[in-house]
């Protein structure tokens, strides 16, 4: 079953069985401290150029540590599921590529503060010139798959806003769940309060937004 709800999308638990969680997990390897790259103020000069400057790395919004994979056959188990809900939901985006996927792992007390993943403007473009497929483009559209549900807290959890107020909403999501949204929606994980959350997180490129 699926769901759409305002802008994101969900496949409900179990639509990536056990096995395939627990063969995703057992990839995590080599894990490091995730860390938030925080951007300077940007100048006059990269309003125009773009923004080359350097980021600094900040650790004040955000406790996990992560994994990356890129197995081929992780593309070909996601692609589909945002193929069909970029379709579905009625985004449309135009897509191109994935970048890496991020195993994310949340112990008891890690968290994630509200945050999103990309602008989708060109100020906010991929500059790997070595990567034909990613180079130029923008994060469009976020995935996160839950991978397992032995755990407390760690909600996930969206932020919209209207008539000056902020309305936080939790996403109904367990093991096997696939999250889909754009990437500029504002989400956040809340902080776990027992066991260890895992997730597998998968950001889909393309052209900036005209």
């Amino acid at each position: 079953m699926v769901s759409a709800i305002n802008e994101w999308y969900t496949f409900n638990a179990g639509t990536i069985d056990r096995k395939t969680c627990n063969k995703i997990k057992k990839h995590g390897s080599n894990w490091i401290d995730a860390k938030v790259n925080v951007k300077k103020e940007i100048s006059k000069e990269e309003r125009v150029l773009g923004c080359e400057s350097e980021w600094k790395e900040s650790n004040l919004l955000r406790v996990s540590d992560v994994s990356w994979i890129t197995e081929q056959w992780i593309y070909d188990l996601v692609w589909p599921f945002m193929a069909e809900a970029n379709e579905m939901a009625g985004w449309k985006y135009h897509i191109k590529a994935a970048l890496s996927s991020q195993i994310t792992r949340y112990r008891k007390g890690g968290f994630y503060s509200f945050h999103a993943d990309g602008n989708g403007d060109h100020l906010s473009v991929i500059h790997s010139p070595g990567n034909e497929f990613i180079h130029g483009y923008v994060r469009k559209l976020s995935m996160s798959i839950i991978l397992n549900d032995n755990f407390e807290g760690g909600a996930f959890e969206f932020a919209s806003y209207g008539r000056e107020e902020c309305t936080i909403t939790p996403v109904e999501a367990g093991a096997g769940s696939i999250i889909i949204f754009p990437s500029s929606m504002e989400h956040r994980v809340a902080p776990v309060t027992k066991g260890t959350r895992y997730s597998l997180v998968t950001w889909f490129v393309g052209p900036p937004f005209v």
